[in-house]
């Protein structure tokens, strides 16, 4: 990784929003590599409908970045084809619930070609889409999915929280080998945050948490917009003397087993919080390994905190109530530490 730091700290930082700084790295990893082109749905002159590549179509053209029908599986087909003739394909689904209708490609092309091959054919392949509750997008476009591919051999799936993360995890799966699900969720596209200069070009690799607040008493693990409703419950119980420590898991597959490990030997809690739905999701994956790996450490079970078991509901009123809100992480973590 490389980054820009002086006497400790860093300098040249600017302040962007999430999707800018995933944006800047696209566009960034497209001048650097012209093998990379987008496919997806309003890609083109209008610039996406998150403004995922808002003005690259100007810059790059129709060759580059290429609208498409309403056909899923049609232009995963397609660009599981180019990734294997050596261009680096990234479809760019909207949300990713629509990518549930390229599944069989996916599963049984994509995430199977290398192995398949005996490591002949790469697949350099960015699938990218919005996930999680908010705005009142309702059931077809709230959905985030990410342990079923995790659970799928092949995949990387990563789960940006910040717009440094977003930026140096995009340009660090355009520069992969592998397919990457890289996975936004539409709560935190307009957050804003601090992200290296260009000439920083900094790379964040898979596979490792951030620890966005230390902790002594418990550990919680956040996924996605989670993650800063974590931080805000753990600074509120700060005040009655309880120290939490919140990791972002930001990457699902592969998933940082050591810092997870290293922070609950320290704490000997853990709460995991996921607007995911609970049964067999990452909460209880999680769970098993700090059981298996960690149970001497523990001081109270391992506890769960997910979003409501069902359909995202269209209304405001009922989708507020199916999610998470920091009230109810508060309470998990008062509940965890009374165990």
């Amino acid at each position: 990784m490389v980054t820009a730091v002086q006497n400790g700290t860093e300098t040249g930082m600017r302040e962007l929003t999430y999707t800018t700084a995933a944006r800047e790295a696209l566009d960034e990893e497209m001048e650097r590599n012209p093998r990379i082109f987008v496919v997806g749905e309003g890609i083109g002159e209008r610039g996406g409908n998150f403004n995922t590549t808002l003005g690259l179509y100007e810059k790059y053209g129709p060759e580059r970045l290429r609208d498409t029908p309403i056909v899923e599986r049609g232009f995963i087909g397609m660009c599981t084809g180019a990734a294997m003739t050596g261009t680096r394909p990234v479809v760019d689904f909207m949300f990713l619930d629509f990518a549930l209708d390229a599944f069989g490609e996916m599963v049984n092309q994509i995430a199977k070609i290398q192995y398949m091959s005996s490591g002949r054919l790469e697949m350099p392949i960015v699938l990218r889409g919005c996930i999680g509750i908010g705005g009142s997008s309702a059931t077809h476009h709230s959905g985030n999915y990410y342990p079923i591919f995790a659970h799928l051999p092949g995949f990387r799936v990563v789960v940006p929280t910040t717009p440094r993360d977003a930026k140096g995890m995009l340009k660090t799966a355009l520069r992969g080998s592998d397919p990457v699900l890289f996975l936004e969720h539409k709560l935190l596209l307009n957050a804003k945050g601090e992200v290296p200069p260009v000439e920083a070009d900094e790379l964040i690799p898979f596979g490792t948490a951030a620890i966005r607040r230390p902790g002594t008493d418990a550990t919680v693990v956040a996924i996605g917009a989670m993650v800063d409703k974590s931080v805000q419950a753990a600074e509120q119980l700060s005040q009655e003397g309880v120290e939490i420590e919140v990791l972002d898991l930001r990457s699902i597959a592969p998933m940082d087993e050591e810092t997870i490990l290293a922070s609950v030997a320290k704490t000997g809690r853990l709460l995991v919080v996921d607007e995911d739905f609970q049964p067999c999701g990452m909460g209880a994956e999680i769970s098993a390994v700090v059981m298996e790996k960690a149970f001497d450490e523990l001081d109270a079970p391992v506890q769960r905190l997910n979003g409501v078991f069902t359909p995202v509901p269209y209304s405001p009123v009922l989708e507020n109530a199916v999610t998470l809100s920091r009230e109810q992480i508060l309470q998990a973590m008062r509940d965890l530490m009374a165990e």
